[in-house]
């Protein structure tokens, strides 16, 4: 374990050497203090939720693995959170899918959840000092089991889907009233065909219309934001899903509701870094679900690969990290779930460091000069500078840990906690 005056040494050198291309590494390290990532619940549990104890029914969702230790009920994955939030340098925010409420045991319909469900997750959020976000849960349910929800032809199943969101956006408010934080609640929804459909537009107009009945009451902004979120294909949705990002991109942009870019749900060749810019000319803002694809919307743990660093470039390039939400999304059940947690936040959040070090208006006025020679040779150079210096005195100044003794905490929460569930 490094000691704190190695780091500090250590930084010392690494803050002379971004000062020589113009860098002020106390300035980023301040700039990333108020970029908030939220953590998203299910990780701890493999999406699984607490609707009953039986567990989910199939539809489309799948957490591969099983590593002993997953949370079986709201307290314990709240202790997990806990944990995780206690190695990760800032503050941050929960991302809750609605099939994490607590009745007390007593079933309740998904269109008839209230605030009260979530009054628990609401108190521990507001002594943690946590944001929260909130997702409808449209899927692993007998009214998803033909394939489709809000898009469907059977016009009572149809309804159940706009209630339950309707009913999700009530929630979602109630966070944000509660916590003095906008919550983003996000629409996904399964809607597709396993093999190629004769008519893909009846879905995609009863999907516009149920979108339109959802969101019809208006909420205050300062308290709830509205995100809608596309996908390539999905299991069982192979040939056509409904809700493409061709169809979302259209409908955010013309409703004023935010756009999520996920990772993991485009073509393996399409990256969502590439597209942040193209959203953000038209729309207000957007939410990202950071994931890690391999060969399909695996959702593997965030890595830092070039990817997530072109993500945060950016967010951070532009200015846009008041008008970009950044959320994970990913769900390994082969390895410690909190470990998970930690490595994929610390991640993306050393990528943004990354970027808030980089010299920005050098490298702009080298591209708009038509110096490309320059602007190689700096981005270049930038990736042997010493962020990991920086990262550290980032972490002793949180007072997480540094380096990767993260790792002994965890492993003696695993011995002492994890491996007797």
């Amino acid at each position: 374990m490094s000691k704190p005056a190695s780091v500090e040494k250590a930084y010392e050198l690494a803050r002379e050497r971004y000062a020589e291309i113009g860098v002020n590494t106390d300035q980023a390290m301040a700039a990333l203090k108020k970029i908030p990532i939220s953590l998203h619940c299910w990780q701890g549990d493999d999406v699984g939720g607490f609707e009953s104890s039986s567990g989910l029914t199939d539809g489309g969702i799948q957490a591969t693995g099983h590593y002993p230790g997953k949370a079986r009920t709201a307290d314990e994955l709240r202790a997990d959170l806990d944990v995780a939030y206690a190695m990760i340098p800032g503050r941050h925010r929960l991302n809750l899918h609605s099939i994490y409420l607590e009745s007390g045991g007593r079933p309740v319909p998904r269109n008839e959840i209230r605030p009260e469900h979530y009054a628990r997750w609401l108190d521990w959020a507001k002594s943690k000092g946590l944001g929260m976000d909130f997702n409808p849960s449209c899927f692993s349910h007998p009214k998803a089991a033909g394939g489709f929800t809000l898009s469907s032809a059977d016009e009572g199943v149809r309804r159940f889907w706009i209630e339950h969101c309707i009913a999700c956006r009530k929630v979602g408010e109630s966070f944000g009233r509660a916590l003095g934080t906008p919550c983003v609640t996000n629409v996904w929804i399964p809607d597709g065909y396993k093999d190629i459909p004769v008519d893909r537009l009846a879905p995609r107009e009863r999907l516009c219309r149920s979108l339109d009945e959802v969101f019809a009451e208006k909420i205050d902004p300062r308290y709830h934001l509205d995100a809608v979120e596309g996908k390539l294909f999905g299991i069982g949705s192979e040939s056509y899903v409904v809700g493409s990002h061709e169809f979302y991109l259209g409908y955010a942009v013309s409703r004023g509701v935010l756009l999520t870019l996920d990772a993991g749900h485009f073509h393996p060749t399409e990256v969502i870094s590439a597209k942040i810019s193209a959203v953000l000319c038209f729309a207000r803002e957007m939410l990202l679900h950071v994931s890690r694809p391999v060969r399909w919307d695996s959702d593997h743990v965030v890595t830092l690969d070039d990817e997530l660093y072109a993500i945060a470039q950016e967010i951070v390039r532009h200015g846009w990290a008041d008008r970009i939400h950044i959320g994970l999304d990913y769900f390994d059940a082969s390895i410690n779930r909190v470990a998970a947690w930690v490595i994929g936040t610390r991640n993306m959040l050393k990528a943004l460091l990354a970027a808030l070090l980089e010299p920005t208006e050098r490298l702009k006025a080298a591209e708009n000069a038509g110096d490309f020679t320059a602007r190689l040779a700096m981005l270049e150079e930038l990736k042997t500078m010493p962020l990991g210096a920086v990262w550290d005195q980032y972490c002793l100044q949180a007072g997480v840990p540094v380096g990767a003794a993260w790792l002994e905490q965890v492993r003696d929460y695993e011995a002492r906690v994890l491996s007797k569930r």
